[in-house]
């Protein structure tokens, strides 16, 4: 049966960490895959561009603010393609965000106004671009949600795996080397025996360390768990993000079996 395990959960940081079990490689690259291009997020799309005067040209301005994550009201909107207007655009799968501002000055992000206040920038101090007197940037922007697989800016985050690690540790003539030559409070000596602290020996990668130190006599192994390191962008949460990729998963499975009866 597959069960998960939380190791740590940083609202405040966006980070979220957890050992899967019960699971196989093929399942647990698929849920990594699923959470890079399968959830949908916020990001702006078009841009009329209506005064730019600055330093940078249009399309480094675009470029910027393209890649500037915003908050994400998945019940709110819909995907474009999915949605009553067929693509067109409307209040229920697009929202407009306007941007005027007159140096000298630094444009953030923060200077976007949106129209709907559930839609902003994840990072208002984000830097656009800077003004000298008299220049002028003023900008009407089109965000919509889309997918990872689309484009790198829906991208929710980043996530990555790895077998969860444990500790082979014989009979290590010297301990307390080993001890030494990995990072402080990963490993302890107690009666003569190497001791590992679980939670530690999983943030490092010590196999090589461990191995030159006991010239061989203790080892890390690779269980069939895996640890997941979730970082969001601030569009959702992480346990919004891993939700929708384990729905939208799920999914995809069903049409999969429908199409192969």
């Amino acid at each position: 049966m597959m069960t998960i395990e939380i190791l740590e959960s940083d609202v405040k940081n966006n980070k979220l960490s957890f050992v899967l079990k019960g699971a196989d490689s093929a399942f647990a690259n698929s849920l990594r895959r699923s959470v890079l291009r399968d959830v949908p997020t916020m990001a702006i799309e078009d841009l009329e561009i209506r005064k730019n005067n600055s330093i940078l040209y249009d399309e480094m301005i675009a470029h910027r603010i393209g890649l500037i994550p915003l908050t994400t009201d998945l019940k709110g909107y819909n995907i474009s393609e999915d949605c009553k207007c067929k693509g067109e655009g409307c209040a229920s799968c697009q929202v407009k965000l306007t941007l005027k501002v007159e140096g000298p000055a630094t444009v953030y992000a923060s200077d976007f106004k949106s129209k709907d206040p559930k839609i902003k920038p994840v990072f208002p101090g984000m830097q656009i671009t800077k003004l000298l007197k008299g220049q002028k940037l003023e900008i009407e922007a089109t965000a919509v949600l889309g997918t990872g697989k689309q484009h790198s800016k829906w991208a929710p985050g980043h996530i990555y795996y790895k077998n969860k690690p444990v500790l082979n540790a014989g009979n290590v003539k010297n301990p307390e080397k080993v001890a030494q030559a990995c990072p402080p409070g990963v490993f302890e000596v107690k009666n003569g025996k190497l001791v590992a602290n679980q939670a530690l020996l999983m943030k490092y990668d010590l196999a090589g360390t461990i191995e030159e130190a006991s010239n061989g006599e203790a080892k890390i192994e690779e269980t069939d768990d895996f640890i997941f390191y979730l970082e969001s962008f601030g569009q959702l949460s992480c346990r919004e993000t891993l939700e929708k990729a384990t729905e939208t998963f799920e999914s995809q499975l069903i049409e999969f079996q429908k199409l192969i009866k």
